[in-house]
């Protein structure tokens, strides 16, 4: 499985941008798909998660403001982040998982100014 990640950039607190998540290769068998990230000098954490039935969930951080959504047809995961505030700053990463297995995309930087 491999992923590719982009859509960050830099934009201003209260903005907006769409990440996507494109996977390729092994893609029969994933079970979910998810975005993380990890802020300089932070742990990695979990953003959210959508299931291979279509349903999401959200770290409380961000629930209202980020939203996943999944194109089948493209094999591509989004996530819209809207209301930026300069904490989310961070790089971003999808990650799918197939057979207990863990894939993770390369990662996308996001960064949002005050």
């Amino acid at each position: 499985v491999q992923l590719q990640a982009s859509g960050g950039g830099l934009v201003q607190a209260g903005g907006s941008l769409r990440l996507s998540c494109a996977a390729s290769g092994s893609i029969l068998g994933i079970n979910g798909m998810a975005w993380y990230r990890q802020a300089p000098g932070k742990q990695r954490e979990l953003v959210g998660s959508i299931t291979s039935g279509g349903s999401t969930s959200y770290a409380n951080s961000v629930k209202g403001r980020f939203t996943i959504s999944r194109d089948s047809a493209k094999n591509t995961v989004y996530l819209q982040v809207n209301s930026l505030k300069p904490e989310d700053t961070a790089v971003y990463y999808c990650n799918a998982a197939r057979y207990r297995i863990d894939y993770w995309g390369q990662g996308t930087l996001v960064t949002v100014s005050s």
